[in-house]
């Protein structure tokens, strides 16, 4: 057997050495890993400075067309005019400086658009960091543009041209009443104006209103104005269709029942007259009703056989027994317009209607859900029979009788007279006002107030400053009546809701969203409700539409109510409401009708001028577009 053939051991080189020992892998697979984990943080990082960067550069872009925009001046050339541009460019240069963030090479590029508009592009490198040694700069582009202009708006002023808007803030009346002729040449009435009277004040207002924001308009943004002035009425009618307005409709009247006498009868005797023509002398002159002075006459005839038969004539004068009660009158020709027979009346006597409304059909609650209203308050409601349709005031045919249901009467005379006192009041003479059988339409009712008709509305639409400085400026725009606010507010949101009788004029403009819709409410008093005023209710005493059985003595707690109903209305149809209070402490019920935090208080002239600038800036809102 041959021995196997021994082998001397080698020593191991280095190579192999580091082959075979194993210690320290760890730490050379951990370098290696680190190249991976170190272009996954870094580009992490560089990720989020990208999106600062832009983030930046889109808000520095934004801020410098804004800035050129409000600077620009509107002319047909169609670059930028150089103060606007250095504007942009400043304001970009103060929002985005380079270096920041390592950025470079920054540039910033404003431009006029083709609509007076100011549009811009703006670009930054940015280097990255911990990838930067194998990723290169990356450049970010914005483009941004600016619009400086009031969103389309619809504004509605609703105003208060009670009695009191004709004193100062301080309290210095008049105490006298005006007249004044009424654009249709009929004649109206109202509080004397003292010299920095309310309402003078109400009018500056209004216009430094209307110049303010004009001066934020663009010339492609559509903005309209719409008037309510209330007291205890709103003179609407006219601006409703004819159809929306009934054709009958029952007031607190009178209508003759019967003949009364009117002093001694008088006897002539004929003879020789045959019986027939006897019989034939008897009658009634008129056959019917009575003539214009309130007068009729009654002849009865008496025949005998003797001296060839004996004519006996009695003649009796007459006047008319007024029933004083609700009547049922047909208003289809009074509610055009036009010059009607007073029904109420024997004398000839005219009326034409001024275009204040009874208001629909309600409820008589103090409790209202904003979801279910009654037709009154519910300004979407169209008006589709007579229980949703309005009814024209006719203050003539409206008369007092105390606390009577019905009153029976014969007075001496028919006809009312004409200033000066005494008046005769349909078959009452005296002096004063909401006295019992006197007519609401009669001079010394409506000179105190008790029936007040002021200026019609003026619906919403586009209007030129002369528009506005007509209205508020015009011979019918006087202080007058008593303080209702849920009048005003009825119509104010009705006129300015979107899906109500006058949807049409705030609809959006063709190819734009909805307007904003703004309700400027102003007051210059607390509620306060008189039962003896005949006004959008009908005359409260008799009708109870507000209160019903409740009692009077809750007929400012109902109204209160009506009004906070309103306001809850015109919100939930997403309408602004702002109030102010002039020279009036800003109630409960005021604070609680206006938007939150637009409750605005006026002590005088100067600071609701002030009330109606900071509510024009707030409208006057500042967009940005893209």
């Amino acid at each position: 057997m041959i021995a196997p053939l021994s082998r001397k051991p080698v020593a191991p080189t280095f190579m192999g050495r580091l082959r075979d020992d194993k210690r320290g892998s760890t730490l050379a697979m951990l370098a290696i890993a680190l190249i991976p984990l170190s272009l996954m943080v870094g580009s992490g990082i560089d990720t989020a400075r990208l999106y600062v960067v832009k983030v930046r550069l889109q808000q520095a872009c934004d801020a410098g067309v804004l800035a050129g925009r409000k600077a620009l001046v509107s002319s047909s050339s169609t670059t930028l005019d150089s103060n606007a541009d250095a504007q942009a460019r400043t304001f970009f240069g103060n929002n985005f400086k380079a270096g920041w963030m390592k950025t470079n090479t920054v540039s910033f590029t404003p431009s006029k658009t083709s609509d007076q508009q100011v549009s811009g592009v703006a670009s930054a490198v940015v280097p990255m960091t911990i990838t930067g040694f194998f990723a290169p700069p990356v450049t970010i582009n914005v483009a941004c543009e600016a619009r400086y202009d009031v969103a389309d708006t619809d504004i509605m002023f609703v105003l208060d041209t009670t009695g009191s808007m004709a004193c100062t803030a301080a309290g210095s009346c008049s105490g006298t009443v005006d007249t004044y002729t009424r654009p249709d040449g009929t004649t109206g009435y109202h509080a004397h104006e003292v010299s920095g009277s309310k309402i003078s004040g109400l009018r500056t207002a209004v216009l430094n209103f209307y110049d303010t924001v004009a001066a934020n308009a663009d010339p492609t943004t559509h903005i309209r104005y719409g008037f309510v002035t209330y007291t205890s009425t709103v003179n609407a009618g006219y601006a409703l269709p004819q159809s929306a307005i009934v054709d009958s409709w029952t007031y607190q009247s009178r209508s003759i029942v019967g003949d009364a006498n009117n002093g001694s009868s008088s006897n002539n005797t004929q003879t020789g007259v045959g019986q027939t023509n006897c019989n034939n002398m008897a009658g009634r002159s008129p056959a019917s009703g009575f003539n214009t002075d309130g007068t009729a006459t009654r002849v009865t005839t008496s025949w005998s056989s003797g001296s060839g038969g004996t004519c006996v004539i009695t003649t009796q004068p007459l006047k008319p027994t007024w029933r004083y009660q609700p009547v049922t009158y047909n208003t289809s020709q009074y509610k055009t317009g036009a010059t009607v027979d007073d029904p109420s009346k024997v004398d000839g006597t005219t009326s034409k209607w001024q275009g204040c409304v009874e208001e629909r059909d309600t409820t008589a609650t103090a409790t209202f859900d904003v979801n279910n209203l009654p037709p009154d308050l519910d300004p979407d409601l169209a008006a589709s029979s007579d229980s949703t349709k309005w009814r024209p005031m006719w203050p003539e045919v409206e008369y007092y009788r105390g606390n009577n249901t019905t009153y029976d009467y014969s007075g001496n005379v028919s006809k009312p007279s004409t200033p000066p006192a005494p008046f005769v009041y349909g078959d009452y003479t005296g002096s004063g006002a909401t006295q019992s059988l006197t007519s609401a339409g009669a001079p010394a009712n409506l000179s105190s107030g008790y029936v007040s008709c002021g200026k019609p509305v003026s619906r919403l639409a586009v209007m030129a400053r002369s528009d506005v400085s007509n209205y508020v400026n015009a011979s019918d725009f006087v202080p007058q009546g008593g303080t209702y606010h849920d009048t005003g507010m009825i119509w104010g949101t009705r006129m300015i809701a979107p899906n109500g009788v006058f949807a049409s004029d705030t609809a959006a403009w063709p190819g734009r969203n909805e307007p904003n819709r703004y309700i400027v409410f102003m007051t210059d008093g607390d509620m306060a409700p008189n039962y003896n005023i005949y006004g959008m209710y009908g005359m409260e005493y008799y009708d109870k539409r507000v209160t019903g059985s409740s009692g009077l003595g809750n007929d400012t707690d109902y109204h209160n109510a009506r009004f906070l109903a309103e306001c809850a209305a015109a919100k939930a149809r997403n309408i602004k409401v702002f109030v102010i209070g002039f020279g009036q402490t800003l109630t409960t019920q005021l604070t609680q009708c206006a938007s939150p935090g637009k409750a605005y208080y006026a002590s005088d002239n100067a600071s609701l001028n002030q009330a109606f600038q900071d509510i024009a800036k707030q409208v006057a809102l500042l967009r940005i577009s893209q």
